[in-house]
């Protein structure tokens, strides 16, 4: 067996090891918190590869470095301290107040009224003209809470962190051995906020665009072929959005899942030819039958604004934190037993719309 899943099964405790696949959100990231907190109670399940965007690369890197430092509960510990710190040291350049609002009369409209302008602002003024000095407090935080230098040379999980280059308009997965605070910032830097980031002499932007999260690193460098995607950005939506920031943020999301259904586009068509044994035996040992798992969010962010991926509040962070626990406890229940045998998406319902269709796989041959 290869070394390195080795050692992967030997921080987990078992054999039991999945891919964990971290969608951006800005605040919203805190219900993957919470659904990472929940898996790592069950100590019969690892995690050998992480991939993760924005908010996803964060969630990803501060809970490697957990695992590395302390094991399981480092990684319950380094999440839950990260968040806390991100609530106090965000506060302070939200958008949004940070009163509760259900103490203060009227909180919810001036929070409102506070978003809007700040939307304006940014949609006005680029980042280096009302941001010239490139302030993000993140960059801080992260230095402070993350072993980069460690974490780089670490063997137990390997980390795939998506960017957009700029320049070429394609995704770029940075591994394990190039994270830097610089590619963790690059992964979530939103362009209407922040300045690209430089690495290398390339700029990047949020990975979110190109990625979010990429699946592909799994397949050439994983050895576990379950794949277990936490869903931030909802993929349906019940209510049509009807007012600007409704319509804006339901564009992002349908843009920001753009890449993930079209990689489920492809392990879905890749899956048909091994399971209707399409292929032949010369290029059988070519493909790999991956296990796809999803938590969605689609339910828990329903009643979210567009703003609240600004509110770093501890009660919200928390609340969405909970809300993680609850959907990732629900889905163990159902899917536990199928890590490591059979997938539990329906590619064609769930993420290529296609219910009651007929696959092109499914029709009969055309004889000539």
């Amino acid at each position: 067996m290869d070394r390195a899943m080795t050692r992967a099964k030997a921080t987990a405790g078992s054999g039991q090891m999945v891919n964990l696949a971290l969608q951006g959100g800005g605040a919203h990231g805190a219900f993957a918190w919470g659904v990472i907190d929940r898996l790592l109670d069950e100590t019969d399940i690892g995690f050998e590869g992480l991939s993760g965007t924005s908010a996803g690369a964060v969630n990803a890197v501060v809970l490697a470095h957990g695992l590395m430092s302390g094991g399981r509960k480092g990684g319950q510990a380094a999440l839950e301290d990260f968040w806390r710190k991100s609530s106090r040291s965000g506060s302070v350049w939200s958008p949004l107040q940070a009163f509760p609002d259900a103490t203060v009369p009227g909180m919810e409209l001036l929070n409102a009224a506070s978003f809007a302008a700040f939307d304006t602002l940014t949609r006005t003024f680029s980042p280096y003209e009302f941001n010239p000095f490139d302030i993000n407090p993140m960059r801080d935080l992260l230095v402070d809470s993350i072993d980069f230098d460690g974490l780089r040379e670490c063997a137990e999980t390997k980390l795939f962190l998506s960017a957009t280059n700029v320049r070429s308009g394609r995704v770029r997965v940075f591994k394990t051995n190039e994270v830097s605070v610089d590619v963790v910032m690059a992964s979530a830097c939103l362009p209407f906020l922040f300045k690209a980031v430089e690495i290398d002499g390339e700029h990047f932007w949020d990975g979110g665009y190109m990625g979010n999260p990429a699946l592909f690193p799994f397949f050439y460098e994983c050895e576990s072929r379950d794949v277990m995607i936490v869903h931030i950005n909802p993929m349906e939506r019940h209510e049509l959005p009807t007012t600007a920031p409704e319509i804006l943020n339901r564009i992002n999301e349908i843009s920001f899942n753009s890449s993930l259904i079209d990689e489920m586009r492809a392990i879905n068509f890749v899956t048909r030819l091994i399971e209707q044994d399409w292929l032949k035996d010369e290029h059988k040992d070519k493909m790999r039958h991956i296990l796809v798992h999803s938590i969605r969010s689609d339910e828990a962010m329903e009643d979210l604004p567009v703003s609240s991926k600004f509110d770093v509040r501890w009660s919200f962070l928390t609340k969405l934190r909970d809300r993680g626990r609850v959907e990732a406890e629900n889905w163990l229940k159902t899917n536990r037993d199928a890590i490591g045998n059979n997938s539990t998406v329906n590619f064609e319902s769930q993420y290529l719309g296609l219910p009651g269709a007929i696959h092109p796989l499914d029709a009969e041959p055309k004889v000539d």
